[in-house]
């Protein structure tokens, strides 16, 4: 895998294309255009998966704000590529990463149409909070808070 931390300025625009071709696959109803993906990495911590060089998944790793207290963790797998750890440890390295961003809790937002994420969240202990749709979109975004992080008060 293959971070791009928002502390360098100099992320590889290959890179940062590889992680766009993802997202835009995985999320086709809020496609990002490059200049949104350069933006976001300047705050937030994206990596790609790679299998033999070719990229089969993305995460973000967003810090708090003012909106969410809790860091947001979101792991993208190609769809041909699911199944095959590659889900896991993206998130596991998000994970680890967004515990030494917030005390406030791990939050993650999945597509409600992708159902292979949903089931991956719940099956790591996320719980459903929060339904909503972008303007000018049908299918709803899915906002998940994991379970233990609920059950403790943060």
């Amino acid at each position: 895998m293959t971070a791009v931390d928002p502390d360098d300025p100099v992320a590889s625009p290959a890179l940062l294309a590889d992680w766009r071709r993802v997202h835009n696959t995985i999320i086709p109803t809020a496609p990002l255009s490059a200049d949104q993906v350069r933006e976001r990495a300047g705050r937030n911590r994206l990596d790609v998966a790679y299998a033999d060089g070719t990229p089969v998944g993305c995460s973000t790793v967003r810090p708090p704000d003012e909106e969410t207290p809790a860091a947001t963790v979101i792991s993208r797998i190609l769809p041909g590529y699911r199944g095959r750890g590659y889900g896991t440890a993206l998130y596991e390295r998000g994970l680890a990463h967004a515990r030494t961003l917030s005390d406030a809790g791990v939050e993650t937002v999945v597509l409600a149409s992708n159902e292979e994420g949903l089931r991956f969240a719940l099956a790591r202990g996320f719980v459903e909070t929060e339904r909503y749709v972008l303007p000018g979109d049908t299918v709803p975004f899915v906002t998940l808070r994991l379970e233990e992080d609920t059950a403790s008060g943060s």
